[in-house]
């Protein structure tokens, strides 16, 4: 795949598209299948477009260090859930329900497994939760 960054002749605009090989672009155009989204003119070109010079690397790099301090955020979160809120596990909508409408006391708050159907329905009942990602201890 090739992305070309095309100019109408007819009205200026330009545009990316993507085409499967620069052959399949002037075999498109031979065949007058190319046309400006904006006025439909077939006058379309091929321009310049700067190529991509940064080094992959520092992208890795920097994108790396990102997700690790993410990852680390998480399990901090993580530890204080743990520390300071009840385990229900997969029981998490029953036992928010009865919080909610008996007014069942727990000495912490809870957490614990709900499926997006029953978070969903949880938040259409007005009872407040909420999501975060949940790395596993065995994970990176």
């Amino acid at each position: 795949m090739i992305k070309y960054l095309l100019n109408c002749k007819s009205c200026k605009l330009e545009f990316e598209s993507w085409f499967a090989s620069s052959k399949e672009f002037d075999k498109l155009k031979k065949l007058k299948l190319l046309n400006c989204q904006k006025c439909n003119s077939q006058k379309i070109e091929k321009c310049l477009m700067k190529p991509n010079l940064a080094n992959t690397n520092f992208k890795k790099d920097k994108n790396l260090k990102y997700n690790k301090n993410i990852r680390k955020k998480l399990r901090e979160y993580q530890k204080f859930i743990k520390e300071n809120f009840d385990y229900v596990g997969e029981n998490f909508a029953y036992e928010a329900r009865s919080i909610h409408y008996n007014k069942k006391k727990y000495k912490k708050n809870i957490y614990g497994k709900a499926s997006i159907q029953e978070a969903k329905e949880l938040k259409e009942e007005g009872i407040e939760t909420s999501t975060i990602p949940w790395i596993r201890d065995d994970e990176n």
